[in-house]
C-alpha cells in the first residue's frame, strides 16, 4: 500500500506543460492521418501510433503518470497474489451459471404466462 504524502501544487505547471505537449502529440498523430491521405494507410496509421506512443511517454514522465505507472505495479505485484481457478473448476463454473440463468428464465417465463393470462381474464379477451 501506498502511503506516500503528496505536496499540493508541486511541480503544476511543469505538469500542465506536459499534459499539453502529450495532448500535441496525439493529435499531431491523428492530424498526420488526416492530412496525408495520400500516404499508404499502414504510414498513415504508424504515424497516429506514433503520436499516441509518443503523447503516452510524455504523460508518464508527470506527476500523474508516476501515479499511474505506481498503480500499475501494484496491480501487477496484487495479481500475482490471485489464486487463478483450475480450467476444470472454470468449466464447472460456467456449467452451473448457464444452467441457473437457463432455470431462471423458464421461471420468469412461467410467471410472465400467469401474469397475462389474468390480465387477458381481467381484460375480458
Amino acid at each position: 500500500m501506498n502511503s506516500k504524502v503528496e505536496q499540493p501544487g508541486s511541480g503544476a505547471a511543469g505538469d500542465i506543460v506536459k499534459y499539453a505537449l502529450a495532448l500535441l502529440l496525439v493529435a499531431a498523430g491523428v492530424a498526420a492521418y488526416i492530412y496525408f491521405d495520400q500516404w499508404a494507410g499502414a504510414l498513415r496509421v504508424l504515424a497516429v501510433v506514433a503520436g499516441l506512443v509518443l503523447g503516452a511517454g510524455v504523460f508518464l514522465t508527470s506527476g500523474k503518470g508516476l501515479q499511474t505507472r505506481e498503480f500499475l505495479s501494484e496491480s501487477r505485484f496484487e495479481l500475482r497474489k490471485v489464486v487463478w481457478p483450475t480450467r476444470q473448476e472454470a468449466m464447472r463454473t460456467t456449467w452451473v451459471v448457464m444452467i441457473a440463468v437457463a432455470v431462471l428464465s423458464l421461471i420468469l417465463a412461467g410467471f410472465d404466462l400467469i401474469i397475462q393470462f389474468f390480465v387477458k381474464l381481467i381484460l375480458g379477451q
